[in-house]
Protein backbone atom coordinates (compact mmCIF):
# COMPACT_ATOMS: atom_id res chain seq x y z
CA UNK A 1 0.00 0.00 0.00
CA UNK A 2 1.21 3.33 -0.89
CA UNK A 3 1.75 5.52 2.38
CA UNK A 4 2.08 9.69 2.23
CA UNK A 5 2.59 12.15 4.67
CA UNK A 6 0.01 14.79 5.28
CA UNK A 7 0.09 17.85 7.06
CA UNK A 8 -3.40 19.35 8.51
CA UNK A 9 -3.51 22.93 6.92
CA UNK A 10 -6.95 23.59 8.26
CA UNK A 11 -10.19 22.48 9.96
CA UNK A 12 -13.05 23.99 9.51
CA UNK A 13 -16.66 23.46 10.90
CA UNK A 14 -19.66 23.14 8.57
CA UNK A 15 -22.49 21.99 10.14
CA UNK A 16 -24.07 20.91 13.19
CA UNK A 17 -21.19 17.58 13.94
CA UNK A 18 -19.35 17.96 11.17
CA UNK A 19 -15.83 19.52 10.13
CA UNK A 20 -13.46 19.71 6.86
CA UNK A 21 -10.26 18.90 7.02
CA UNK A 22 -7.84 20.04 4.46
CA UNK A 23 -4.45 17.95 4.29
CA UNK A 24 -1.12 19.03 2.23
CA UNK A 25 2.09 17.06 1.13
CA UNK A 26 3.94 17.01 4.54
CA UNK A 27 7.23 17.32 2.68
CA UNK A 28 5.62 19.69 -0.25
CA UNK A 29 5.08 18.96 -3.85
CA UNK A 30 2.00 17.25 -4.67
CA UNK A 31 -0.20 14.49 -3.89
CA UNK A 32 -1.04 11.73 -6.50
CA UNK A 33 -4.21 12.55 -8.56
CA UNK A 34 -7.55 11.18 -7.92
CA UNK A 35 -11.11 10.85 -9.51
CA UNK A 36 -14.02 12.36 -8.69
CA UNK A 37 -15.36 9.30 -5.87
CA UNK A 38 -12.13 8.13 -4.44
CA UNK A 39 -11.79 8.15 -1.33
CA UNK A 40 -8.21 7.93 1.44
CA UNK A 41 -7.22 6.45 4.49
CA UNK A 42 -6.29 8.01 7.55
CA UNK A 43 -3.92 6.67 9.75
CA UNK A 44 -4.89 7.93 12.98
CA UNK A 45 -2.48 8.10 16.09
CA UNK A 46 -4.79 6.18 18.26
CA UNK A 47 -3.74 3.04 15.78
CA UNK A 48 -7.19 3.10 13.98
CA UNK A 49 -7.48 3.02 10.16
CA UNK A 50 -10.69 5.29 8.47
CA UNK A 51 -11.63 5.73 4.93
CA UNK A 52 -12.69 9.46 4.33
CA UNK A 53 -14.30 10.38 0.54
CA UNK A 54 -12.66 13.30 -1.06
CA UNK A 55 -14.66 16.62 -1.81
CA UNK A 56 -12.69 18.48 -3.75
CA UNK A 57 -12.02 19.33 -7.05
CA UNK A 58 -10.17 16.28 -8.53
CA UNK A 59 -7.88 18.27 -10.71
CA UNK A 60 -6.34 20.13 -7.14
CA UNK A 61 -3.12 18.13 -6.19
CA UNK A 62 -1.94 20.39 -3.65
CA UNK A 63 -4.17 19.37 -0.80
CA UNK A 64 -6.76 16.58 -0.01
CA UNK A 65 -10.16 17.84 1.75
CA UNK A 66 -12.34 15.45 3.39
CA UNK A 67 -15.68 15.83 5.87
CA UNK A 68 -15.81 14.05 8.51
CA UNK A 69 -19.20 13.63 10.81
CA UNK A 70 -18.88 12.87 14.46
CA UNK A 71 -20.58 9.58 14.68
CA UNK A 72 -22.43 9.15 17.89
CA UNK A 73 -21.63 5.32 17.48
CA UNK A 74 -18.28 6.48 16.90
CA UNK A 75 -15.44 3.37 17.68
CA UNK A 76 -12.77 5.78 17.98
CA UNK A 77 -12.46 6.97 14.43
CA UNK A 78 -14.46 10.26 14.30
CA UNK A 79 -14.21 11.02 17.69
CA UNK A 80 -10.38 11.18 17.58
CA UNK A 81 -10.88 13.55 14.44
CA UNK A 82 -12.96 16.39 15.86
CA UNK A 83 -11.44 15.71 19.90
CA UNK A 84 -7.37 14.88 19.02
CA UNK A 85 -6.57 16.03 15.31
CA UNK A 86 -5.47 19.92 14.92
CA UNK A 87 -3.81 22.09 12.62
CA UNK A 88 -0.22 21.48 11.93
CA UNK A 89 -0.54 18.02 13.33
CA UNK A 90 1.16 15.22 10.64
CA UNK A 91 -0.56 11.42 9.84
CA UNK A 92 0.36 8.70 7.51
CA UNK A 93 -2.53 8.38 5.03
CA UNK A 94 -3.17 6.28 1.87
CA UNK A 95 -3.24 7.19 -1.42
CA UNK A 96 -6.51 7.61 -3.23
CA UNK A 97 -8.60 4.44 -4.06
CA UNK A 98 -12.34 4.56 -6.25
CA UNK A 99 -14.85 1.81 -5.39
CA UNK A 100 -16.99 5.00 -6.29
CA UNK A 101 -16.24 5.83 -9.99
CA UNK A 102 -17.86 8.18 -12.06
CA UNK A 103 -19.00 7.69 -15.25
CA UNK A 104 -17.81 11.49 -17.14
CA UNK A 105 -19.83 10.66 -20.47
CA UNK A 106 -22.88 9.78 -19.38
CA UNK A 107 -25.70 11.37 -21.22
CA UNK A 108 -27.17 12.54 -17.59
CA UNK A 109 -26.64 12.17 -13.88
CA UNK A 110 -28.55 12.33 -10.58
CA UNK A 111 -26.39 12.54 -7.75
CA UNK A 112 -27.97 12.00 -4.61
CA UNK A 113 -26.26 12.79 -1.05
CA UNK A 114 -27.96 11.60 2.11
CA UNK A 115 -26.53 13.79 5.23
CA UNK A 116 -22.43 13.06 5.17
CA UNK A 117 -22.32 11.20 2.02
CA UNK A 118 -22.59 14.74 0.57
CA UNK A 119 -18.57 14.47 -0.04
CA UNK A 120 -17.68 12.16 -2.87
CA UNK A 121 -21.41 13.67 -4.61
CA UNK A 122 -19.70 17.24 -4.05
CA UNK A 123 -16.56 15.86 -5.63
CA UNK A 124 -18.76 14.52 -8.55
CA UNK A 125 -20.82 17.31 -9.06
CA UNK A 126 -17.47 19.73 -8.97
CA UNK A 127 -16.19 17.30 -12.11
CA UNK A 128 -19.52 17.54 -13.68
CA UNK A 129 -19.54 20.97 -13.75
CA UNK A 130 -16.33 21.35 -14.83
CA UNK A 131 -16.86 18.86 -18.17
CA UNK A 132 -20.13 20.79 -18.92
CA UNK A 133 -21.75 17.40 -19.08
CA UNK A 134 -25.93 17.91 -17.90
CA UNK A 135 -26.76 16.70 -14.22
CA UNK A 136 -29.12 17.15 -11.36
CA UNK A 137 -28.24 16.92 -7.85
CA UNK A 138 -31.03 15.75 -4.49
CA UNK A 139 -29.17 16.63 -0.96
CA UNK A 140 -31.54 14.95 1.62
CA UNK A 141 -30.61 15.77 5.49
CA UNK A 142 -32.31 15.77 8.71
CA UNK A 143 -31.98 19.61 9.28
CA UNK A 144 -30.22 22.51 7.15
CA UNK A 145 -28.26 22.89 10.05
CA UNK A 146 -26.84 19.26 9.11
CA UNK A 147 -26.54 19.93 5.64
CA UNK A 148 -22.76 20.66 4.84
CA UNK A 149 -21.56 22.60 1.97
CA UNK A 150 -24.70 24.71 0.71
CA UNK A 151 -22.70 27.85 0.54
CA UNK A 152 -20.42 25.73 -1.89
CA UNK A 153 -22.79 23.82 -3.75
CA UNK A 154 -24.42 27.55 -4.48
CA UNK A 155 -21.40 29.15 -5.55
CA UNK A 156 -20.66 26.02 -7.70
CA UNK A 157 -24.67 27.04 -9.55
CA UNK A 158 -25.56 23.34 -9.01
CA UNK A 159 -28.78 22.34 -10.54
CA UNK A 160 -30.17 21.19 -6.78
CA UNK A 161 -33.00 20.03 -4.76
CA UNK A 162 -33.27 19.78 -1.34
CA UNK A 163 -35.30 18.27 1.59
CA UNK A 164 -34.72 18.58 4.94
CA UNK A 165 -36.96 16.37 7.22
CA UNK A 166 -37.83 18.76 9.87
CA UNK A 167 -38.63 21.65 7.38
CA UNK A 168 -41.04 19.29 5.07
CA UNK A 169 -42.66 17.48 8.00
CA UNK A 170 -41.06 13.79 7.39
CA UNK A 171 -38.66 11.64 5.07
CA UNK A 172 -38.44 12.73 1.64
CA UNK A 173 -39.98 10.27 -0.83
CA UNK A 174 -37.17 8.55 -2.64
CA UNK A 175 -39.70 6.51 -5.24
CA UNK A 176 -41.03 9.59 -6.53
CA UNK A 177 -38.00 11.24 -7.10
CA UNK A 178 -36.89 8.22 -8.92
CA UNK A 179 -39.44 8.12 -10.86
CA UNK A 180 -39.36 11.45 -12.64
CA UNK A 181 -36.51 9.82 -14.78
CA UNK A 182 -37.32 7.25 -17.43
CA UNK A 183 -34.90 4.32 -17.55
CA UNK A 184 -31.93 5.14 -20.29
CA UNK A 185 -28.79 3.53 -20.92
CA UNK A 186 -27.18 6.27 -20.27
CA UNK A 187 -28.51 7.87 -17.18
CA UNK A 188 -26.11 7.14 -14.20
CA UNK A 189 -27.48 7.80 -10.80
CA UNK A 190 -25.25 7.98 -7.97
CA UNK A 191 -26.17 7.91 -4.13
CA UNK A 192 -24.29 8.19 -0.47
CA UNK A 193 -25.09 8.29 2.77
CA UNK A 194 -26.70 6.29 5.70
CA UNK A 195 -27.62 2.40 5.14
CA UNK A 196 -31.50 2.79 4.42
CA UNK A 197 -30.96 5.69 2.45
CA UNK A 198 -28.73 3.40 0.00
CA UNK A 199 -31.15 0.46 0.77
CA UNK A 200 -33.97 2.13 -0.78
CA UNK A 201 -32.09 3.20 -3.22
CA UNK A 202 -31.30 0.28 -4.80
CA UNK A 203 -34.83 -1.44 -4.18
CA UNK A 204 -36.20 2.02 -5.96
CA UNK A 205 -33.72 1.55 -8.78
CA UNK A 206 -33.80 -2.34 -9.69
CA UNK A 207 -37.87 -1.39 -9.43
CA UNK A 208 -38.28 1.33 -12.04
CA UNK A 209 -36.10 -0.04 -14.19
CA UNK A 210 -32.81 1.69 -13.24
CA UNK A 211 -29.55 -0.02 -14.63
CA UNK A 212 -26.94 2.29 -14.10
CA UNK A 213 -27.31 2.55 -10.31
CA UNK A 214 -23.97 3.08 -8.23
CA UNK A 215 -23.80 3.60 -4.21
CA UNK A 216 -20.81 3.72 -2.04
CA UNK A 217 -21.56 2.84 1.89
CA UNK A 218 -19.53 4.04 4.58
CA UNK A 219 -20.45 0.99 6.94
CA UNK A 220 -20.17 -2.69 6.11
CA UNK A 221 -23.63 -4.84 5.35
CA UNK A 222 -24.13 -7.81 6.96
CA UNK A 223 -23.50 -10.99 4.26
CA UNK A 224 -24.22 -14.03 5.71
CA UNK A 225 -22.57 -16.51 4.12
CA UNK A 226 -23.99 -18.44 1.13
CA UNK A 227 -26.28 -21.91 1.78
CA UNK A 228 -23.67 -23.63 -0.37
CA UNK A 229 -20.96 -21.71 0.65
CA UNK A 230 -17.85 -24.07 1.88
CA UNK A 231 -16.74 -24.15 5.58
CA UNK A 232 -13.21 -25.82 4.95
CA UNK A 233 -11.80 -24.88 1.34
CA UNK A 234 -8.06 -25.27 -0.17
CA UNK A 235 -6.88 -21.72 -1.77
CA UNK A 236 -4.21 -22.15 -4.22
CA UNK A 237 -1.59 -19.28 -4.61
CA UNK A 238 -0.11 -19.06 -7.80
CA UNK A 239 2.25 -16.33 -7.67
CA UNK A 240 3.71 -17.62 -4.37
CA UNK A 241 3.28 -21.20 -4.78
CA UNK A 242 1.98 -21.66 -1.69
CA UNK A 243 -1.51 -23.93 -0.95
CA UNK A 244 -3.23 -23.93 2.32
CA UNK A 245 -6.65 -25.00 3.76
CA UNK A 246 -9.23 -22.09 5.17
CA UNK A 247 -10.80 -23.44 8.00
CA UNK A 248 -14.08 -21.51 9.21
CA UNK A 249 -12.05 -20.25 12.63
CA UNK A 250 -10.37 -17.89 10.96
CA UNK A 251 -10.66 -15.21 8.19
CA UNK A 252 -8.91 -15.77 4.59
CA UNK A 253 -7.37 -12.63 4.70
CA UNK A 254 -6.18 -13.74 8.68
CA UNK A 255 -5.03 -16.95 6.79
CA UNK A 256 -3.21 -15.06 3.45
CA UNK A 257 -0.95 -13.33 6.32
CA UNK A 258 0.00 -15.90 8.91
CA UNK A 259 0.84 -17.86 5.27
CA UNK A 260 3.08 -15.00 4.84
CA UNK A 261 1.39 -13.26 2.16
CA UNK A 262 1.48 -9.36 1.86
CA UNK A 263 -2.01 -8.42 1.25
CA UNK A 264 -3.16 -4.81 1.53
CA UNK A 265 -6.03 -3.83 3.57
CA UNK A 266 -7.87 -1.80 5.76
CA UNK A 267 -11.37 -2.14 6.76
CA UNK A 268 -11.22 -5.89 7.04
CA UNK A 269 -14.95 -5.45 6.58
CA UNK A 270 -15.66 -5.32 2.94
CA UNK A 271 -16.28 -2.05 2.40
CA UNK A 272 -13.05 -0.24 1.36
CA UNK A 273 -11.56 -2.44 -1.18
CA UNK A 274 -8.15 -2.53 -0.45
CA UNK A 275 -7.99 -6.32 0.02
CA UNK A 276 -9.46 -6.64 -3.78
CA UNK A 277 -7.46 -9.67 -5.29
CA UNK A 278 -7.62 -11.49 -8.25
CA UNK A 279 -9.55 -14.59 -8.50
CA UNK A 280 -7.79 -16.93 -11.41
CA UNK A 281 -9.82 -20.22 -10.65
CA UNK A 282 -12.98 -21.05 -8.32
CA UNK A 283 -15.98 -19.80 -6.96
CA UNK A 284 -16.21 -17.27 -4.13
CA UNK A 285 -18.99 -16.46 -1.84
CA UNK A 286 -18.91 -12.70 -2.18
CA UNK A 287 -19.69 -10.92 1.30
CA UNK A 288 -18.70 -7.38 0.32
CA UNK A 289 -20.64 -3.76 -0.06
CA UNK A 290 -18.21 -3.16 -3.17
CA UNK A 291 -18.80 -5.25 -5.60
CA UNK A 292 -21.88 -5.03 -8.21
CA UNK A 293 -24.34 -8.38 -8.74
CA UNK A 294 -22.85 -8.22 -12.16
CA UNK A 295 -19.40 -8.17 -10.86
CA UNK A 296 -19.99 -10.80 -8.15
CA UNK A 297 -21.07 -13.22 -11.00
CA UNK A 298 -18.20 -12.78 -13.34
CA UNK A 299 -16.16 -13.74 -10.06
CA UNK A 300 -13.33 -12.46 -11.27
CA UNK A 301 -11.78 -10.82 -7.89
CA UNK A 302 -12.99 -10.99 -4.65
CA UNK A 303 -12.17 -8.94 -0.78
CA UNK A 304 -10.79 -11.37 0.83
CA UNK A 305 -11.07 -9.60 4.46
CA UNK A 306 -14.95 -10.72 4.26
CA UNK A 307 -15.40 -13.58 1.31
CA UNK A 308 -15.50 -17.10 1.32
CA UNK A 309 -15.84 -19.94 -1.20
CA UNK A 310 -18.53 -22.29 -2.64
CA UNK A 311 -15.99 -24.26 -4.56
CA UNK A 312 -13.36 -27.42 -3.13
CA UNK A 313 -10.37 -24.68 -4.33
CA UNK A 314 -9.68 -21.55 -4.62
CA UNK A 315 -6.91 -20.24 -7.29
CA UNK A 316 -5.67 -16.35 -6.44
CA UNK A 317 -3.66 -14.50 -8.06
CA UNK A 318 -0.89 -13.89 -4.93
Amino acid sequence: MSMLQAFVQQMRHEADGIVSVELRPAAGGEFPAFDAGAHIDLHLANGLVRNYSLLNAPGERHRYVIGVLRDRASRGGSRYVHEQLRVGMTLAIAAPRNNFALHEDAGHSVLIAGGIGITPILCMARRLRELGRPFEMIYLARSRSSAAFLDELRRLDVPLKTHFDDEAGGPPDLRALLSAHAPAADLHLYACGPAPLLDAFEKHCADLGHENAHIERFAAVEHKAADDARKTYVVNLVKSRKSFTVTPDKSLLDQLLEAGIAVDHSCCEGVCGTCQTRVLEGVPDHRDSILTAKEKAGNQCMMVCVSGCKSETLALDL
